[in-house]
């Protein structure tokens, strides 16, 4: 009736004008905006909507929606060395006061001198003894409070963004996608766990009790006021890498996730417990392919080698997520 007494010009107006206010705002339903459109966009897409779908042949009930991420080089940048290893050194430098012996004492002697040939060279029996020295005889409190205190003060050369700035900014919102369509999102790395649970939860929405990682022994005790207390003592407890990562998820998820993402071989054990479970699954791969705006690396790289397990998954049709091609940003948006 109203078209009837309608000019033609005045239906066209009308027409233009209810198109209009049809189209939603742009990006307002994409739940990733950040990706480019592709296969591995589609796919992520395609898994939520079929697991998510009640009735569905793959339907998968919100309790068992367990989504576990590696954190070095998947959630953020780990080149050109883990930055806990960048944290343990600084934390060198400024004990150095108190511990005069370090000057003629390795691998500490290297640290101070800034010679990375020979901590090259001490390896990861080095590693682990400046990681001793750096990370223990503390209250857990204390150290969490030295670790935010760098967070707050250090900043990565390359990009002179601080390090809880370094996370991927798609990864961001993929996290917080599954979230929305019921996922328990975790994290489950090699890095120590309480260096990660100082910043996850604001970086990643993920909180401390969400966060697996490696871990230390820690000794209960009360301090000379009578208060409660947990001391860091130099000695590992958990490495939550390669076959520990399994072991790691069914000590403290105590389910099998249906959803993965890593980026090296130390992920290929997650994966592989990922996709044996018994219904759908998703396995992904952050593949590090921008030397311009992040890093390239997989075979032959030190720091996070992506070798077997991008084998395995070519060979499995596991996704394998291209930086360069995948990703419109890399970083969040920084002054």
């Amino acid at each position: 009736m109203l078209q009837a007494i309608l000019s033609p010009t005045r239906r066209l107006v009308l027409a233009g004008l209810i198109a209009l206010f049809a189209i939603p705002a742009l990006g307002a339903e994409d739940p990733l905006p950040s990706w480019n459109e592709g296969t591995t966009k589609a796919a992520i897409v395609d898994f939520v909507a079929r697991v998510t779908k009640e009735g569905g042949p793959d339907y998968v009930a919100p309790a068992e929606r367990i989504a576990t991420f590696d954190n070095d080089g998947t959630l953020w940048a780990e080149q050109p060395v883990y930055f806990q290893v960048i944290f343990a050194m600084d934390r060198v430098k400024a004990m150095a006061g108190d511990h005069p012996e370090w000057k003629d004492q390795q691998p500490f002697k290297a640290v101070l001198e800034d010679d990375r040939a020979t901590l090259a060279a001490l390896g990861e029996h080095g590693l682990l003894e400046i990681i001793a020295a750096t990370h223990s005889g503390v209250t857990t409190t204390e150290f969490n409070k030295t670790v935010a205190q760098w967070f707050a003060t250090a900043r990565e050369k390359r990009f002179n963004r601080p390090y809880n700035e370094m996370i991927y900014q798609p990864m961001v919102e993929l996290l917080a996608y599954l979230r929305a369509n019921g996922f328990s999102t975790f994290i489950v790395s090699g890095g120590g766990i309480e260096f990660m649970r100082v910043f996850t939860e604001k970086a990643y929405g993920i909180p401390p009790q969400q966060v697996v990682g490696s871990s230390g022994v820690v000794k209960f005790e009360l301090d000379a006021s009578g208060k409660p207390v947990l001391i860091k003592e130099p000695k590992v407890e958990f490495v939550d890498d390669g076959p520990g990562k399994p072991v790691g998820i069914n000590r403290f998820i105590g389910r099998q996730p249906i959803f993965a993402f890593g980026n090296s071989d130390g992920d290929l054990q997650m994966l592989q417990y990922t996709a044996g479970r018994d219904g759908a699954s998703f396995m992904g791969l952050v593949h590090h392919t921008d030397a311009e705006r992040e890093w390239a690396y997989d075979r032959k790289s030190p720091v996070g080698k992506l070798d077997k397990a991008l084998d395995e998954a070519e060979k499995r049709g596991w996704t394998v997520m291209d930086m360069k091609r995948d990703w419109k940003v890399i970083f969040p948006p920084w002054p």
